[in-house]
């Protein structure tokens, strides 16, 4: 068995770092089997390297090795591609061809972007997969095949599966051995022995002599994210190989080759959404109207009881925290300052009070009956609606899904009621 220095000077690989060397010992163990390989990493990161030494040092060697990009054909023509067609199968079909798995028998197929595949096509692949068959597009005929599957992504495959995107039984499948290319990012000391080496190809390729970096922009180079990994640095050494005069690069001249080089801050951003984050625009304006309502109840609430009563100590006394919760919350939320009150909230119980007059002279201040008049039927709906989600995400505790509606439980019980949940 060749040592990994060998397959890597062998198949152009670049580097020394203790992931990459893994990755690389990874394959050349599991190349003499024939079992399933999933290689993934970022774009960029020089994936299809993997399956060349898989086919290069497995029995299947003197076979066909053929590589797929499934990204790349079209969903209505890939299973054609992959497992053939019969004479007629479809419009265009004047002869019958030969597909990819078939072409291949004995040898090795390489799927690049296999995250990318339709679920109709997964479904087909999976069969190969478990038994070794398939069958043309158009035909009855059941055929058997013979080929190594190694297929790459840069998908993350966990959240394909979970978004049902990619087959959960397919994916342990093809992964039986998975293989993690790492980001050229996480490999700080091969960046500049890379950029070296294309430096170099280049010179030769284009007669020129080889550009060389000077130490500022060494130590740029590195600190760059390269969110392109090598490809990306493969064309930043070509452009500055064919476009610079002046053969050594200093940290000013390479600043101007690297994109968005002040945008590298870091920042945390959570990858899951979560539900109880009313993000859309339209559910927190339906949340400030349902806040607004509930409010606007507990205002009707009081002014019925203070005129029903007219004892305003008691209504007072059996609605404090009704009260703390309408004024003396709004107050704190302010942020300006305001004149000291009293403790006690009289003033505030005196224009309720005042309405509760003029009413007895006047019948005028109907504005309850007429606020229930013009609600919307789609506000309705959407009070519903959020109290089910509130009441869904905590699992039906009554308490926790009140104080996220900014509610009361009692009030949360009425409406439970009001609308038979």
């Amino acid at each position: 068995m060749e040592s990994i220095q060998a397959i890597k000077q062998r198949f152009g690989i670049i580097g020394n770092d203790p992931k990459l060397n893994r990755a690389v010992e990874k394959a050349i163990q599991v190349a003499p089997t024939d079992i399933s390989v999933l290689v993934t990493g970022e774009s960029g990161v020089g994936k299809e390297s993997v399956p060349k030494i898989i086919h290069s040092l497995s029995h299947r060697k003197h076979g066909k090795y053929i590589a797929v990009n499934c990204g790349a054909i079209p969903e209505g023509t890939i299973d054609s591609e992959l497992f053939g067609h019969e004479k007629g199968a479809f419009t265009g079909a004047t002869q019958t061809r030969n597909g990819y798995f078939e072409v291949a028998d004995g040898g090795t197929i390489f799927l690049d972007e296999v995250g990318e595949l339709p679920l109709t096509t997964q479904v087909r692949l999976l069969r190969v997969l478990e038994n070794g068959e398939f069958i043309k597009v158009g035909s009855s005929k059941v055929q058997k095949t013979d080929v190594r599957i190694v297929a790459a992504t840069n998908v993350n495959m966990f959240e394909a599966i979970k978004k049902g995107k990619f087959r959960e039984d397919l994916y342990y499948r093809l992964s039986t051995v998975e293989i993690l290319l790492p980001p050229l990012r996480n490999r700080k000391e091969d960046i500049h022995l890379l950029f070296r080496k294309f430096a170099s190809d280049f010179a030769t390729k284009y007669k020129m002599p080889t550009i060389r970096l000077s130490e500022d922009a060494v130590i740029l180079l590195e600190k760059h994210r390269w969110s392109g990994n090598i490809r990306q640095l493969r064309n930043i050494a070509e452009q500055i190989s064919v476009l610079e005069q002046n053969r050594t690069i200093t940290g000013a001249t390479l600043h101007a080759y690297l994109p968005n080089i002040g945008s590298n801050l870091p920042a945390v951003i959570s990858a899951d959404k979560k539900e109880s984050d009313f993000s859309n625009e339209r559910e927190i304006l339906y949340k400030v109207l349902f806040d607004m309502k509930s409010d606007l109840n507990d205002l009707k609430k009081l002014t019925m009881e203070l005129m029903q009563s007219g004892n305003t100590q008691q209504v007072q006394k059996d609605n404090e925290g009704l009260i703390q919760k309408i004024y003396q919350e709004k107050e704190k939320e302010t942020h300006f300052e305001e004149p000291e009150r009293p403790a006690t909230t009289p003033e505030v119980l005196e224009i309720p009070s005042q309405i509760a007059t003029q009413r007895q002279e006047d019948d005028k201040y109907h504005f309850a009956e007429e606020i229930e008049e013009e609600e919307t039927l789609s506000l309705h709906d959407k009070e519903l609606e959020l109290i089910k989600k509130s009441l869904e995400r905590h699992r039906g505790k009554r308490k926790a899904a009140a104080e996220e509606l900014g509610i009361s439980e009692r009030t949360l019980y009425r409406k439970i009621k009001q609308y038979d949940l």
